[in-house]
């Protein structure tokens, strides 16, 4: 098997690519830059162009799926000029692949997209399934609406579309956790607001696994990329300082001194998704880590 992943150099990308080794499937990846071009047999790279259209179509050569990561980090200030480029970024990078599948005869028989829990609305009481109707209006959600839209496209190209919304993703080296860790570590952790905002939370290695499970057993559809087990913002911070031993003394931060500081972005921090991963348990994937716990001392102390 060969899959094609685009985003493979980042965070997810980056534990996907490891696992795809550890399971002996060949990885083609594409970068903007010609100076990360490897071309060994398991691991091969190829260039691409977002902002020009411009795609090296030999990526496509024996691939039986693709990966699809690419997207700007939602991680960074929000000025009007990078909303636009976080939405660009996904949209036409799925074009520029369906663009250029259009013009070749190719063996790929499905994607897996990455996609986000924010699609669904902020709420304190609601339990998401993938199948929940009404859609978050806000920034985010209009982020995750357009680039799944921009992947129903890989139908028109012969390609079986899944998606995996991928919520909180707990890694060591990566994303939210350091970021988290860090003032607890100094004595000046906090919860954020209220601290009932749920956070639907994945052990990155489950996220890989994950990402390949629906690729071998050809699941096709929406999925939750989340563990079974969501907790509370307060929760989730009492649990990394007991795990690194420190105490946690501080008030929550309030949401004001968050807008101040972060701008538009605080909601990151704010909004509450409790996400069920039901779906794909019933379809047989295993969770190594479904509790925080066990799944924080697996990142932070070994």
């Amino acid at each position: 098997m060969r899959i094609l992943i685009t985003g493979a150099t980042g965070l997810v990308g980056q534990q996907i690519v490891k696992s795809c080794h550890r399971d002996n499937i060949a990885v083609n990846y594409l970068t903007t830059s010609k100076l990360k071009i490897k071309n060994e047999d398991n691991y091969k790279g190829f260039y691409w162009n977002i902002k020009t259209q411009e795609i090296d179509s030999n990526c496509f050569k024996n691939v039986d799926a693709i990966i699809h990561l690419a997207g700007a980090t939602v991680s960074k200030r929000w000025t009007p000029e990078y909303k636009e480029k976080i939405i660009s970024s996904r949209v036409k990078s799925a074009q520029l692949l369906i663009n250029a599948l259009k013009g070749e005869s190719h063996s790929i028989k499905q994607i897996v997209s990455a996609s986000g829990i924010s699609i669904y609305p902020d709420s304190l009481v609601n339990y998401y399934g993938e199948s929940f109707k009404d859609l978050n209006k806000s920034f985010l959600g209009d982020v995750v609406k357009a680039w799944e839209n921009s992947v129903e496209a890989f139908k028109t190209v012969n390609v079986a579309v899944s998606k995996i919304r991928i919520g909180l993703v707990l890694a060591k080296d990566g994303g939210a956790l350091p970021q988290m860790v860090k003032p607890i570590k100094y004595g000046v952790g906090a919860a954020f607001g209220s601290g009932k905002q749920w956070q639907s939370w994945i052990h990155i290695q489950d996220l890989a696994d994950m990402f390949l499970y629906i690729l071998k057993n050809g699941l096709i559809g929406v999925y939750n990329g989340v563990a079974p087990n969501p907790v509370t913002n307060k929760e989730l911070t009492k649990t990394i300082a007991k795990v690194v031993k420190r105490p946690l003394i501080l008030p929550n931060i309030p949401r004001f001194l968050m807008k101040i500081m972060m701008g538009e972005m605080h909601v990151l921090l704010f909004d509450s998704q409790r996400v069920s991963s039901k779906k794909i348990e019933d379809k047989g994937f295993y969770f190594k880590y479904h509790h925080l716990k066990p799944t924080l001392e697996d990142i932070l102390l070994t």
